[in-house]
């Protein structure tokens, strides 16, 4: 089923566990996302930023064929834009059939992310999609900016925030960011700043940065509020990793091999992962016939 994050992450929302939200772009890694979903019975996103579109993942190429894949499984899978901060980029991606947009202004001043936001949630719901907006500035790894507590959601803003924009659901900073952490490092998170934000908005939460958070951590963010965890930075080593060591092994291997040895090994970390959030099961549906994803 090709639908929008609304419905979904309100499911979550109702039922206190997560969904993944896994950038793609390439054929491999979005059958590798579906194929895993529909195996565990769980929902799924699957993003991708506007660098990712603009260097390799196309997206009018990416989401018609996301598109298709989506409607041969019985689970809901959203096609959502990452991080959207340009009007071109988020139009063009509505344009190209995506289900979903993020619309990132947490860098701006909070009436100016008030603004952009509303304008980009008016829209997108027009068209029948939905909206993730940001709050607070899930920053880069590589910077330490998971360390700036100047950088994380405020709550008293939040509220107003949510109810100036109508967006359908909000990213919040709580002590993770983008990228790779140092080796052997796992982030300290605010988990009553957490907890807050979930009794004051009662909505859809966001967690950006999933990647390298630490299992422990991601459990008990998902027990104090978060519906979707953004995963990116961990699949990508997982499908590098598996390549290598496939050349590794037998350094005459086929391209195609190389590829579908990349897919499983993808599909296996994502599929644990959904356990991991408790997404796995959540949609059983009676066996039908049809096309196969294969």
């Amino acid at each position: 089923m090709y639908v929008s994050m609304k419905e979904m992450l309100w499911h979550a929302h109702e039922n206190n566990y997560a969904v993944m939200a896994i950038n793609c772009v390439n054929m491999e890694q979005a059958k590798a996302i579906i194929q895993a979903a529909a195996e565990e019975h769980s929902a799924v996103i699957i993003n991708i930023s506007p660098r990712q579109m603009k260097a390799h993942g196309h997206p009018d190429i990416l989401a018609p064929m996301i598109k298709n894949m989506a409607e041969k499984v019985q689970v809901p899978v959203a096609f959502n834009l990452d991080h959207g901060g340009d009007y071109e980029d988020i139009a063009y991606a509505i344009q190209c059939g995506f289900s979903s947009v993020m619309i990132d202004s947490s860098s701006y001043e909070f009436e100016e992310n008030v603004r952009r936001t509303s304008i980009v949630a008016t829209l997108a719901h027009a068209k029948g999609l939905s909206c993730e907006a940001e709050l607070g500035h899930v920053g880069l790894a590589n910077q330490q900016d998971n360390i700036k507590t100047d950088l994380y959601t405020n709550v008293e803003q939040a509220k107003e925030f949510v109810d100036r924009t109508h967006c359908d659901c909000l990213a919040v900073s709580i002590g993770t960011a983008h990228g790779s952490y140092p080796k052997g490092f796992v982030p300290t998170l605010d988990f009553e700043r957490l907890k807050q934000l979930k009794e004051t908005l009662k909505m859809p939460l966001v967690l950006h940065g999933g990647s390298g958070a630490g299992d422990e951590n991601i459990k008990k963010v998902v027990a104090c509020g978060i519906n979707k965890i953004n995963v990116c930075t961990d699949l990508f080593k997982y499908g590098r990793q598996a390549m290598a060591d496939a050349i590794a092994d037998n350094p005459n291997i086929d391209y195609m091999d190389v590829n579908i040895v990349a897919q499983e090994a993808m599909k296996k970390f994502i599929k644990q992962y959904m356990r991991l959030i408790g997404s796995s099961g959540r949609f059983t549906f009676e066996k039908t016939t049809g096309p196969a994803l294969d």
